[in-house]
């Protein structure tokens, strides 16, 4: 058998080759799906500044299961505790701040990081002196080799320093260069003293970085300190050491491995669709040659083991080609993700063999279910009407194939009505939107023979009228073989239903997302701090500055609320009482937000009732560090669904965040002030690192923020897409190189080539219209209920445009790909193409 399956394979290359690119294309996107989710699932980061460390103990990182987005500072006892473990050479604590080396009163960084460190964290580089002397005085600050480079500095010198809000002027004492360029970020060191007050978390600290002795087995080292710390702190080893200079990075894990799950998983439908359609498409033109086997004696499990055979051959041959292009695509989709700020550059990418073995082994199984359902009709009919159905291949219909079909239907419209009437607006609304129509286009084109066949009848009269003779001649061949023009337009109907859903879906995310933004915010100006953030005397200055009717702190983090029936994660905003009312649209409807200083919290009134809390009571949370709290809730306003956020003190929330201090002040002008943007320019001209903008850069940044995910689906989209397109092509010029002998005869009978090349054009042109019908209708499944609830409208926000590129690429890719090799075959004598077949 397996050498009938060699023989065939051989003599029938053309008809092969689009099953195996299916399998090819389709292993490669299954495998570097598999490799961002073992990249998210390890999330390992290469040390930095840690890099000489061997463990590191650093602060919880989680809380009940989900990632912290701040950072979490650990007691500084721990060093001692730390430093007693058997085959601990050294334990150095570690804290780690803005701090910005100014030179004429900016940055010399300019937009790059610098951060302050206690000299003693030097050595876990390791940073070593080049010049100078360490610092032995608060005064008296170390630079790192660039910084020094870039100011001209010397031991010595005094420069000028900007450290939580305020400048201060240092004495240089020393320069370190360090060794191997691990760290990319800007370097200054304190004393350890100094460092830890400037850090600004009451003396805690944020790493402890473990210096093995020689020879100590990092494994038993790690359980060792693990046993000394407790629950009171993490401990990293290996490629996980980078991790505790990156906070809040585990916060993206989450979204790698949904986003690879989802993806993932609706590339295995679509490929399994894929490999089925242009399989079976195969067995179609194969049906002479199925039908005299059985003739000759062959049985139904003869024909089942050959078709079976040569799907595995091909389907270990293309998972094999697949592995490396796979690892690149895998790459490729990370490296989107990083660039767009889902996660740190610094993690670094992981695929392993085991997203190697998951995807081969999966597009192996997708490709013998594929064989199971496309070869079943071709090796159990009888051999006497398999010689009937040779010519004619209208025999589709059967009842497990409609079984499928409602299967995949009646899931579709199920999660279409879930996304609708069950669904939220929020971060996990895609999720049962975004496979709707995935469903429901595989559904269709299960029935797309079916389908093809009644639509071709509702067409018949405006066809004729518009195409005469090549009309009729296209239409009898649609009537007479609706199952090979429903396999062309099968993928169609993917591409379209895909791409239209997905992209519309996106820019009404984006559109929603932007208005409600700024509809919320009610501030002219905002000043932003590129020094680790602004002092508190600075806000009072702004709002003292004259034509300003308000002025607020403005501190963005995330927490948790321990509600009765689980954890909420949500969105804090710091705020100043003295100007919220001013700066933001915050309706209230019970209790006052000028209430909202030390321990007190405002939220909506749909909150306030999920978290069963009133006026007047505590609400138990924990903020972006793990810590915990029972704020006072003094005030309740009106819900916006679009944009929720329980409200916090800016100075209660602040101190809680990696930086510790408010990075933005939000200001709204008096009515007919006049020339307050200069006099606010003069104010931050005062500040140093700080920048003054209107109140629309805002709403650009949230829209940064919103389009974090968008370059990533797109990319990954994009390679939907264009693994159906590929089908399409795949699918159009087998069935037009399979039919040269008919445009032979056709031609010995008195056809022109025009006449031909004009039937294949109205051919192409039904197809395109079927196929954008049913692939229309199936995106309807995802953009109605997600535009229900994100806009309380059936259409989706966005240009029309987007909808006219779809279609305009389908038609392009149907017409190419079917007149191209048609124009192309026909260059050959008509007899010659008749006895070639």
């Amino acid at each position: 058998m397996w050498s009938l399956a060699f023989r065939t394979l051989k003599f029938r290359k053309t008809s092969f080759i689009a099953t195996f690119l299916a399998m090819f294309l389709g292993a490669a996107i299954v495998i570097g799906c598999g490799g961002l989710m073992e990249t998210g699932a390890r999330m390992e980061a290469d040390p930095q500044r840690f890099d000489r460390a061997t463990v590191v103990v650093t602060g919880q990182q989680s809380y009940d299961g989900a990632a912290l987005t701040e950072r979490h500072h650990i007691d500084q006892g721990l060093v001692t505790k730390v430093a007693a473990v058997d085959g601990v050479r050294k334990a150095v604590g570690d804290v780690s701040f803005p701090a910005a080396v100014l030179k004429d009163g900016k940055p010399v960084t300019g937009e790059s990081a610098s951060y302050g460190h206690g000299w003693s964290g030097a050595q876990l580089t390791p940073y070593t002196l080049a010049a100078g002397e360490a610092p032995a005085a608060g005064g008296e600050i170390v630079l790192d080799q660039s910084l020094a480079d870039r100011l001209g500095a010397k031991p010595g010198a005094e420069v000028e320093v900007a450290v939580r809000g305020t400048t201060e002027k240092v004495r240089v004492s020393g320069i370190a260069a360090q060794s191997g360029d691990h760290n990319p970020d800007a370097a200054v060191f304190f004393t350890d003293e100094k460092a830890r007050t400037l850090a600004g978390a009451g003396g805690r600290i944020d790493n402890i970085g473990v210096i093995a002795d020689p020879g100590t087995d990092t494994a038993a080292l790690t359980d060792a300190v693990k046993s000394a710390v407790g629950d009171r702190a993490e401990v990293l080893a290996g490629a996980q050491r980078g991790l505790a200079e990156l906070p809040g990075t585990l916060s993206s894990q989450r979204t790698i491995v949904i986003l690879a799950a989802i993806f993932g998983s609706s590339v295995v439908l679509i490929v399994m669709f894929g490999v089925a359609s242009t399989l079976g498409l195969s067995l179609q033109q194969r049906a002479r040659e199925m039908a005299l086997l059985r003739a000759v004696g062959a049985t139904s499990q003869q024909l089942r083991r050959m078709i079976l055979c040569e799907t595995a051959v091909l389907s270990v041959a293309s998972v094999a080609l697949a592995l490396a292009p796979g690892y690149a695509v895998g790459k490729l989709l990370f490296g989107v993700l990083s660039d767009s700020g889902v996660v740190s550059d610094a993690i670094v990418y992981r695929a392993g063999w085991l997203p190697m073995a998951v995807g081969a082994v999966t597009t192996v199984v997708a490709a013998a279910l594929a064989t199971r359902f496309a070869g079943r009709r071709a090796a159990r009919t009888e051999p006497v009407a398999a010689l009937a159905e040779s010519t004619a291949g209208t025999n589709w219909f059967s009842v497990p194939r409609l079984l499928l079909a409602l299967f995949f239907i009646a899931n579709g419209i199920g999660l279409a009505v879930a996304t609708a009437t069950v669904m939220e607006d929020g971060p996990t609304l895609a999720s049962t939107a975004g496979p709707a129509s995935v469903l429901f286009c595989i559904g269709l084109a299960l029935l797309a023979p079916g389908i093809t066949k009644a639509m071709v009848a509702l067409l018949r009269l405006p066809v004729r009228a518009l195409s005469g003779l090549p009309g009729a001649l296209a239409l009898r061949n649609a009537t007479t073989s609706n199952v090979r023009m429903a396999g062309a337009i099968a993928p169609i109907v993917l591409l379209i239903g895909i791409a239209t859903g997905t992209l519309y879906m996106q820019s009404t995310e984006d559109d929603v997302s932007a208005r409600s933004y700024t509809a919320n915010i009610l501030a002219d100006y905002v000043l932003d701090s590129t020094t680790g953030g602004f002092a508190p005397d600075v806000v009072d200055t702004v709002r003292t500055t004259s034509g300003v009717a308000g002025a607020s702190e403005l501190v963005t983090s995330r927490g948790f609320v321990d509600a009765p029936d689980g954890r909420a994660d949500l969105d804090l905003r710091g705020v100043s009482a003295d100007g919220v009312a001013k700066t933001l649209d915050l309706r209230v409807t019970e209790g006052r937000l000028a209430g909202l200083t030390g321990d007190t919290v405002a939220l909506s009134e749909k909150k306030a009732d999920e978290f069963g809390v009133k006026v007047g009571d505590r609400l138990p949370m924990h903020l972006g560090d793990g810590f915990r709290t029972r704020p006072t809730v003094v005030a309740l306003f009106e819900d916006n669904p679009k944009q929720q956020y329980l409200v916090l003190p800016a100075r209660t929330l602040a101190p809680h965040t990696t930086d510790g201090l408010p990075h933005q002040i939000l200001v709204t002008a008096a009515s007919g002030a006049e020339g307050l943007h200069a006099r606010l320019a003069d104010v931050a001209g005062a500040v140093p690192g700080t920048e003054l903008d209107d109140s629309s850069s805002l709403a650009g940044r949230n829209n940064q923020i919103q389009q974090i995910l968008v370059s990533a689906n797109y990319t990954i989209v994009a390679m939907i897409v264009g693994y159906a397109a590929i089908t399409v092509v795949n699918t159009l010029v087998a069935v037009t190189r399979k039919r040269r002998a008919e445009f032979g005869l056709q031609r010995l009978t008195g056809a022109t080539r025009a006449q031909v090349l004009g039937m294949l054009g109205v051919e192409g042109a039904l197809i395109a219209v079927i196929a954008t019908v049913l692939g229309t209708a199936a995106s309807a499944t995802t953009i109605v209920p997600y535009s229900l609830v994100k806009n309380d409208s059936i259409l989706p926000s966005g240009s029309i445009g987007i909808y006219l590129a779809i279609v305009g690429g389908s038609l392009l890719l149907v017409f190419g790909a079917t007149l191209l090799p048609s124009w192309r075959g026909m260059r050959e004598p008509a007899v010659d193409t008749v006895k070639a077949a």
